[in-house]
């Protein structure tokens, strides 16, 4: 007979369908948090931007850096938005939550998300280089159409392949940080939500593309919103689809 008390199961990812509505609450909420310490968030957000930058910089590492990091900043933004549902006050070191706790998961998971970006932008290039280089050869009107069909096959085609691996890593830094998945079972956890909510996730793909439109109208300040809200949005569908969390 196993002792008491009874350990409580773990959690396995169960997640659950959402209708699509839900996605104008997920940002609701998400605009809710950031109005109520808009100066953290600001300055979280100034902090996370300077970062990318800085690692885009160097061609090619920087790049990687960025894949590698994301899950870790990820689950800072995410934790500083859990912070802020809890009525807490949020500290700008908030968003270095994730190389405190669960780090060495973030990390593989980083790692995961990096090699699967690396494959798939290769794939894209090997299938794409023969259009590209047989277009420059021609050296004509008809080489250079040939060229430029091949960039737009490679840009879209890497975009079509990428599609899944952000479903895998959209949920998977939330599942990892807060309740301790594997980085193999968090990203599983994340791609099957995502496919079982389709319809909720391209409204929302939706309104974020239009969202972003707009916040790089006034050269791009408004991001310093934008990017906490969406983190905010996260962060609440992530309570909404996953359940026992």
């Amino acid at each position: 007979m196993e002792p008491f008390p009874l350990q409580a199961p773990a959690f396995d990812g169960n997640s659950r369908v959402v209708p699509a509505g839900n996605v104008f609450e997920w940002l609701r909420q998400g605009w809710a948090l950031f109005a109520a310490s808009p100066g953290p968030w600001i300055a979280m957000t100034i902090i996370l931007l300077a970062f990318i930058l800085a690692m885009h910089i160097v061609p090619v590492i920087g790049m990687l850096a960025a894949n590698l990091l994301a899950p870790l900043f990820g689950a800072g933004m995410l934790s500083a938005c859990a912070k802020a549902a809890g009525g807490e006050t949020l500290d700008i070191r908030d968003v270095f939550a994730g190389f405190k706790h669960n780090t060495n998961n973030l990390l593989i998971t980083g790692l995961l998300y990096m090699a699967a970006m690396v494959v798939i932008v290769l794939f894209g290039v090997v299938l794409g280089s023969g259009s590209l280089a047989g277009g420059m050869l021609l050296n004509n009107p008809v080489g250079i159409g040939l060229a430029f069909s091949g960039l737009i096959f490679t840009l879209l085609l890497t975009l079509a392949l990428s599609v899944p691996l952000f479903m895998a890593l959209w949920f998977a830094p939330a599942l990892v940080y807060f309740n301790n998945m594997s980085p193999r079972e968090a990203l599983k956890a994340s791609f099957s939500a995502c496919v079982k909510n389709t319809v909720p996730f391209l409204v929302y793909g939706l309104i974020v593309m239009v969202l972003m439109f707009f916040a790089a109208l006034p050269v791009f300040l408004g991001f310093l919103v934008l990017v906490p809200v969406l983190a905010g949005s996260v962060y609440v569908s992530y309570r909404d689809i996953f359940v026992a969390n």
